[in-house]
């Protein structure tokens, strides 16, 4: 299948989008709990607006305009709505390290969008850093500073989204068919992520969703992997969800929306006491 990106009116880029084989049933009810978690706490355009306020906070800090301003503390703050990464960016935010790591989103979020080098550019960040165990959390990062920042341009790509390596992710969750006697071949990158929000897209609006569709597919697929966390864990997750005690925790933690802060050696940084989304920020 051809798709037509569009960045703007002048300029128009081809990818290939894979085929998903997508349960309906899977999506219909991952729905449906979204629906039900969400009453429990104001109801699902509160959380629709917490998304927004993230992604505002975000642009603030990543777009191109903005990120030559960013020091470690800032850094620090806005880490703690990225759950996947908040408890290992400790390194990074001392004043060596965390020039190195300024250069690379500078990288990242600098060039003009083109659909065709998305991966590249996700690639070229990732080459900063060791490619070990102990450095996976930086494609998330990667992944939340785009999508969060240009959230029209970039689908969500974090590696609960899909991981190919590790067959695991909301598309796994909402696979047709016996998931467990099936080896899934999509790939992890832009392509498929960008079908993903496309296909869900156009689910939620036979279900009714016209708007805030981009802050909506967020919330189903969190609400998919999170159901998939309280059932049994993730490997790379465990750490940062081990203590939710119900649905809403572990739902309110993978969109980082838990108030925990960033792990970090410097101490002194302090939590951001301006009230951003402070619906959710008690701790």
């Amino acid at each position: 299948m051809a798709f037509n990106f569009f960045n703007n009116k002048q300029e128009q880029s081809e990818i290939v989008l894979p085929t998903l084989e997508l349960s309906g049933a899977a999506i219909a009810h991952g729905l449906k709990l979204l629906f039900n978690n969400c009453e429990k706490s104001g109801g699902i355009e509160t959380f629709v607006e917490a998304l927004k306020l993230k992604q505002i906070a975000f642009k603030d800090i990543f777009s191109r305009s903005k990120i030559d301003m960013l020091d470690a503390r800032g850094f620090a703050k806005i880490s703690k709505f990225m759950p996947t990464v908040r408890r290992r960016i400790g390194p990074y935010v001392e004043t060596e390290a965390f020039m190195h790591l300024k250069t690379a989103l500078i990288g990242l979020v600098s060039p003009e969008h083109d659909a065709n080098k998305v991966d590249e550019r996700i690639l070229a960040f990732c080459a900063n850093f060791p490619d070990d165990k102990h450095h996976r959390w930086v494609r998330d990062l990667a992944a939340e500073v785009l999508h969060n920042t240009y959230p029209e341009l970039y689908p969500l790509m974090t590696r609960w989204m899909w991981d190919l390596k590790a067959n695991t992710g909301v598309i796994r969750e909402i696979w047709h068919g016996d998931i467990d006697k099936v080896m899934i071949t999509v790939p992890d990158n832009y392509a498929t992520f960008l079908q993903l929000r496309a296909e869900l897209s156009e689910y939620l609006h036979k279900e009714g969703v016209y708007k805030d569709t981009i802050q909506y597919v967020d919330l189903l697929c969190t609400q998919i992997y999170a159901d998939y966390v309280a059932a049994q864990g993730g490997s790379y997750l465990r750490a940062d969800f081990s203590s939710a005690e119900d649905g809403i925790g572990y739902l309110l933690r993978l969109l980082g929306l838990d108030g925990v802060k960033a792990k970090v050696a410097n101490d002194q940084i302090p939590p951001d006491n301006a009230g951003l989304l402070q619906n959710f920020n008690k701790g």
